[in-house]
């Protein structure tokens, strides 16, 4: 990535542009560079644009979970000195995302999300019986999108080393049954956030109906197709992503 990652007290990130402030959340397996194309385009579109990284494997197994997670978006929230963000999660990190806006919701303008976790998830903690052997992970890390060539090298490394690091692994399926154990059919009908929902139509992770699922449960949420495309569409379609992203957000004025 071209952005330097910033250390300031206990947060690590990346910071571009000047303006209102987009808050991009990585997923499970998703590195901050998933999102270079979001940055690029919108930190030039009078956004201050910043990526924190996720504590997924530094903490203890016990606090390791969903809430966990949204309470340290909050709190970088307040490190910022921010009043009101917009968020913007993939995977996990749009489920964060959501659990952060039902806890603080006077902290969140808008809430765009693609491919997120909260109501189902396939595959997150599962079948790394075989993780010692590459060609099954890079299968794996393939079926995340719907060109199988968008998993370069460097993607399918990056999984295999997580799924055979113990510590990860042990955090990883942690995580995976946090997802479940924090599902959010029941808080969402609550949620007023006005919420974009940008999903792929050939996600294999949290396919289609989940999609449209989220945009049912939602009071105030538009739904966005993008085809030929799987569980990142932000890095899958990144023009049509960004395009759709700002159009929705000028319509509603942010």
């Amino acid at each position: 990535m071209t952005h330097h990652l910033k250390k300031e007290g206990k947060f690590n990130y990346i910071e571009a542009g000047e303006g209102t402030p987009i808050i991009l959340l990585h997923g499970l397996m998703g590195g901050l560079s998933n999102f270079e194309a979001v940055i690029e385009f919108f930190s030039n579109k009078g956004y201050k644009v910043l990526i924190p990284e996720l504590p997924l494997y530094s903490l203890s197994l016990l606090k390791t979970n969903v809430k966990t997670f949204a309470n340290y978006l909050h709190d970088f929230v307040v490190f910022k000195g921010y009043d009101e963000v917009i968020l913007l999660g993939n995977s996990l990190g749009g489920h964060i995302g959501l659990y952060h806006t039902k806890m603080y919701p006077e902290t969140v303008k808008a809430l765009i999300i693609t491919g997120s976790s909260g109501l189902y998830e396939s595959a997150m903690g599962s079948g790394y019986t075989k993780r010692s052997d590459y060609e099954v992970i890079k299968k794996k890390a393939q079926d995340v999108f719907y060109d199988p060539e968008v998993a370069t090298k460097e993607i399918v490394d990056e999984v295999f080393e997580t799924v055979n690091d113990r510590n990860k692994l042990v955090k990883t399926l942690a995580i995976a049954k946090s997802a479940i154990r924090h599902n959010m059919s029941k808080d969402l009908p609550n949620m007023q956030t006005p919420t974009c929902i940008i999903w792929g139509k050939n996600d294999q992770v949290t396919p289609p109906e989940v999609g449209v699922e989220f945009n049912d449960l939602l009071p105030n949420s538009d739904l966005f197709w993008i085809d030929k495309c799987g569980h990142a569409a932000m890095m899958e379609h990144p023009e049509t992503f960004n395009k759709i992203m700002s159009d929705w957000l000028e319509k509603k004025g942010f």
